[in-house]
């Protein structure tokens, strides 16, 4: 596989004569997973030809993803090709749920996609501990990165939820990108858990996840 991964997409609009059991076929196909029409027949034949399609890349790298978070995470299933979704609980009480979801570009450009995190709870108070977490990551990851040359560290704190977008280098191979996504959201999970069992001694451990983190950057910028 190449590296890079902003190689822009060409299509062109075609004329296909087809049978109607095959239109037939390939719209419940398409239905079943989450695509379209056009969509599917064109993964069918480049898959059959031998081309690599968005979906396919896509594909790739979260099987990578996947066999890197497997044994810490529960993988929800997905109906687009361009989406994952990767669950943890907490070790708090009432054990909430944290949600990372991945959805990569079919182009990408300056970003190969972003990351979601969200918590699910009614307590106001933890919702409050989350935010407080992600402002506490978000000027982590966007000084170190600034530290070295990288000035799009792009992110957004909600009601209970944090979005960051993946940066694209431009010089990770399709199956190193899986392994950053995936080593990013073990390192950051790792973190949030830190934080949420004790949040008053977080100072403490702070250090050791910054330097978890720089080890993390020394591998991969994500």
């Amino acid at each position: 596989m190449k590296k890079g991964s902003d190689v822009p997409v060409k299509k062109s609009v075609y004329s296909l004569v087809l049978m109607d059991d095959v239109i037939k076929a390939v719209d419940e196909q398409a239905y079943r997973l989450g695509t379209s029409r056009s969509n599917l027949i064109n993964q069918i034949l480049a898959e059959h030809l031998s081309c690599v399609t968005p979906e396919m890349r896509m594909r790739e790298i979260f099987e990578q993803v996947t066999e890197l978070v497997s044994s810490s995470f529960r993988i929800q299933e997905q109906r687009s090709p361009s989406l994952m979704t990767v669950k943890t609980a907490l070790e708090y009480k009432y054990r909430p749920t944290i949600n990372y979801k991945v959805e990569l570009e079919r182009s990408p450009k300056e970003y190969i996609g972003t990351l979601r995190v969200s918590i699910r709870t009614q307590s106001a108070a933890l919702i409050d501990m989350f935010h407080s977490f992600f402002a506490y990551r978000a000027k982590l990851e966007n000084s170190y990165l600034q530290q070295l040359g990288i000035n799009k560290y792009s992110c957004e704190i909600g009601d209970g939820s944090f979005s960051r977008r993946l940066i694209n280098t431009g010089t990770l191979s399709v199956e190193q990108l899986g392994e950053a996504i995936g080593e990013y959201i073990k390192d950051l999970d790792r973190a949030v858990k830190v934080y949420f069992a004790a949040p008053s001694e977080f100072g403490e451990n702070a250090p050791v996840l910054e330097k978890n983190y720089r080890a993390l950057l020394g591998r991969y910028i994500i």
